[in-house]
């Protein structure tokens, strides 16, 4: 898919405060702002921006996002609804020479053109200096810096920074232990001392709902999921699963709470089909 560069000039635009957005941003994950993309045109949802700060600071690699789906989708507009995932500090931002010289096909110095689009081979080497230049990860490594990853490999998923919190993070373990709330999965049983106290956390609260007086209580907020359970919480929907929809998810395709099923049991199970006439 074809990214989009959207310019942004605060010395000529500015409707929105720049360390409110990047508070926001890290607060939910997410900062949904509607953009001129420089002209009519049909700009599908998941397409990536990559955002470039202009004028007497600029130019400057400065932010990632995704067009959202909006209401209308599929007719030509002047708008298109942006969701920042991922932005640096006002200064921070990635220089023009660093630009250039690293992606030297793409025409940064016209990216004041909000519009301009990125051939899939050049937005590779942006997401490498991304990758390397941009907001530094967070502690937990399975989720990687927005914008780093092909925007069709995985999906997009809404996990907000107190699910990164490590202070909120050992609170919501120390009341719910470090099994899966879903699965019962436990990484300390299958793999030992390395899995001890590793578990990821999942904030139940929509990101929809965390307004700015909205206080964290990691006791009622977390749960602990481990990875499967944690991405099927928020894959293909808007508002997470709880854990209670997931262990129905997992009841209803048979999956028995806190069992492993080994190798030789799933040869088993395929010998018995095929000797049955069920496999072949």
């Amino acid at each position: 898919m074809t990214a989009i560069i959207l310019g942004w000039n605060p010395d000529r635009w500015n409707d929105w405060t720049y360390p409110a957005v990047l508070e926001e941003v890290a607060a939910a994950g997410l900062y949904v702002h509607s953009w001129n993309p420089g002209r009519r045109r049909n700009i599908p949802a998941g397409t990536d921006i990559w955002l470039v700060l202009q004028g007497k600071r600029g130019p400057g690699l400065i932010g990632h996002g995704a067009v959202a789906p909006a209401p209308g989708a599929g007719t030509p507009t002047m708008q298109v609804q942006v969701a920042f995932d991922a932005l640096l500090p006002m200064g921070d931002h990635i220089t023009f020479d660093v630009l250039m010289q690293a992606t030297p096909t793409v025409p940064w110095s016209r990216a004041n053109r909000s519009g301009l689009t990125v051939r899939p081979s050049e937005e590779a080497n942006i997401r490498a200096l991304w990758g390397a230049l941009g907001p530094a990860p967070g502690p937990d490594p399975t989720h990687p810096v927005p914008g780093t990853y092909p925007g069709g490999a995985v999906s997009w998923e809404q996990v907000n920074r107190y699910e990164r919190d490590p202070e909120a993070r050992r609170a919501c373990i120390a009341h719910r232990g470090t099994n899966c709330a879903a699965c019962g999965f436990s990484f300390e049983v299958t793999y030992g001392e390395i899995g001890r106290d590793f578990i990821q956390v999942h904030h139940v609260v929509p990101v929809s709902e965390l307004g700015n007086g909205y206080q964290l209580d990691p006791i009622t907020d977390l749960v602990p999921l481990c990875a499967n359970c944690h991405a099927m919480a928020h894959h293909g929907v808007s508002t997470p699963r709880t854990e209670g929809e997931l262990r129905r998810v997992l009841a209803a395709a048979g999956f028995l709470r806190g069992t492993t099923v080994s190798v030789a049991e799933l040869e088993a199970e395929r010998a018995a089909k095929e000797i049955l006439g069920l496999e072949k």
